[in-house]
């Protein structure tokens, strides 16, 4: 009875410890299935963006394996706050500038990746062909939120219509920065968003490129296209602990490689290209 006792608990012992072992070697393998999954989510704003994403980098990741879904947002708070909760892997919709200044804001943990060509602002205008037209005391609408609004600034100065102080920070320069105002331009600030109208209202109008686009405004028409800083190019972003993941770097080889470089020259053009691309 003693050995038929103990022969049945060993019996016992051996079906716990394979079944533990079964449940680890499923658990392991399951874990491997997660790491090793290629399933990824995109985020982008409809518009340009959205088609950068599906034209060029979801053809580039799958190339490399993966499978992408792209996820179109209409707004630019969601992209984060989906990309922040793990609903998504990656966006691309915004410049440095607004991404660092969203994520202080929110208190979340987001990198730029890398930046990619952006549509620039222009100077349009439908009451001048050039720049040597524009008159003496002709309107200029220009965004009146400070970013954009020192982006313009910059840009007629580029154009040879302002002159802006030399001790002025290109990124916050405003109208108290200009030193001369050659053709005496009269600034009208608006909403961003209605700049593309403006260009039926005033003598010229400084239309961020997004905005432009989705008006259906050729780029190439601009009087003067915005020699655009860096920190206002669109960038891929993902989460900080995802920075140096496999999945970045692959996203990087992407937009780093010809066949990518290629596809903007020929679907984007007037798309600016970030100081990394023109080396």
């Amino acid at each position: 009875m003693k050995k038929w006792l103990i022969s049945f608990i060993l019996l016992l012992a051996a079906v716990v410890l394979a079944a533990c072992g079964g449940n680890e070697e499923k658990s392991e393998t399951q874990e491997a299935s997660t790491t090793e999954s290629k399933e990824i989510k995109f985020g982008a704003t409809a518009g340009p963006y959205s088609d950068m994403v599906t034209k060029i980098i979801k053809p580039g990741l799958e190339e490399k394996g993966y499978t992408v879904k792209l996820v179109e947002f209409s707004d630019y708070i969601q992209p984060n706050n989906a990309l922040d909760t793990g609903d998504i892997d990656a966006n691309l919709f915004q410049h440095s500038i607004y991404l660092e200044t969203f994520a202080k804001e929110n208190k979340m943990d987001l990198t730029g990746l890398i930046s990619v060509p952006t549509a620039p602002m222009g100077i349009y205008s439908n009451s001048f062909k050039s720049l040597d037209d524009i008159q003496d005391g002709a309107t200029v609408a220009i965004p009146n939120d400070p970013t954009n609004a020192a982006r313009a600034f910059n840009t007629l100065q580029d154009a040879g219509l302002i002159t802006v102080s030399k001790d002025a920070d290109p990124l916050t320069v405003s109208e108290k920065d200009i030193d001369d105002n050659k053709k005496n331009l009269t600034f009208q600030p608006i909403e961003a968003g209605q700049l593309p109208r403006a260009v039926e209202s005033a003598d010229l109008s400084a239309v961020p490129g997004n905005f432009a686009l989705a008006a259906g405004m050729n780029l190439l028409d601009a009087l003067q296209l915005e020699n655009m800083d860096d920190k206002y190019r669109n960038v891929v972003a993902v989460t900080t602990a995802n920075k140096d993941t496999q999945l970045a770097q692959d996203i990087k080889a992407v937009v780093e490689s010809e066949a990518f470089e290629k596809a903007i020259d020929e679907d984007f053009q007037g798309f600016g290209k970030p100081t990394w691309m023109a080396k």
